[in-house]
């Protein structure tokens, strides 16, 4: 964003990095902060800046001063959304034609190494293939990595149509279908709909940052079976995966 907002004139961009200690409830964006140790991260650049309007909807999904070719417009919103998981805050503040500064503030923890313990029993039973769609390129490949560890075979797509033509040239190969719910062209509830209606048993697992997007009762209506909130660890996802696909099997 920073260096969209500075290729035309030009401009200096500050990475700062520094330990704060809130000593009292602190507001930080729309967060309030509990007292702690925190680090806070700044990025600042002299670029155009943004008006009031613009500031206001820019954690929005979707929301983007871009063309339509140059970007979905998610970046901010996801930024918020893990940095909000991690009980941290960003605020942003911004003067048209001067600049704009983004700080983010993460809870300061030990340089303890953790080793996340194997999912036990959770891993792929014979050759089970699962279809991933997220418009995020880097959702898509960590996700892949802990599948492609389990022993699933993976087949991944960033983008919703694509993942549907994927679908529809080989109904039959896939066991299970996870998709992002926000994205571009076809939401994952839409997606979901179509797969449904091209295969009615397929099993779908939708995946979002924004739970209120979504209801519990419109997920049952469409035949989603499971709903995961992102961010999401290895072992969650590996024991909801295999939660749905045992059950399926059970059921059959």
């Amino acid at each position: 964003n920073a260096s969209r907002a500075m290729q035309n004139a030009g401009g200096v961009l500050e990475v700062m990095l520094k330990d704060v200690d809130l000593k009292s409830e602190t507001r930080v964006g729309d967060e309030l902060l509990k007292p702690g140790s925190y680090v806070k991260i700044a990025v600042a650049d002299t670029g155009c800046g943004m008006d009031k309007e613009v500031l206001e909807r820019i954690f929005e999904p979707f929301f983007t001063t871009r063309n339509v070719d140059e970007g979905t417009g998610l970046g901010l919103s996801v930024v918020h959304g893990i940095i909000k998981s991690h009980d941290g805050a960003i605020a942003v503040s911004s003067t048209p034609g001067e600049g704009t500064t983004f700080e983010i503030f993460l809870p300061k923890i030990g340089s303890v190494e953790i080793q996340e313990p194997e999912p036990s029993g959770q891993h792929a039973k014979e050759k089970e293939v699962i279809l991933l769609v997220d418009d995020e390129e880097v959702m898509v490949d960590v996700t892949k990595q802990i599948l492609d560890r389990l022993g699933y075979e993976v087949i991944a797509k960033t983008n919703s149509v694509d993942a549907l033509e994927a679908f529809q040239d080989e109904p039959g190969k896939f066991d299970l279908v996870i998709t992002d719910q926000v994205m571009p062209n076809m939401t994952g509830t839409q997606l979901a709909e179509k797969l449904i209606s091209i295969r009615p048993d397929i099993l779908i697992i939708l995946c979002s940052g924004f739970p209120e997007n979504v209801t519990p009762e419109q997920l049952e209506s469409i035949g989603v079976k499971e709903f995961i909130l992102k961010p999401i660890t290895r072992q969650e996802i590996a024991k909801i995966i295999r939660r749905v696909l045992d059950k399926s099997a059970a059921t059959a």
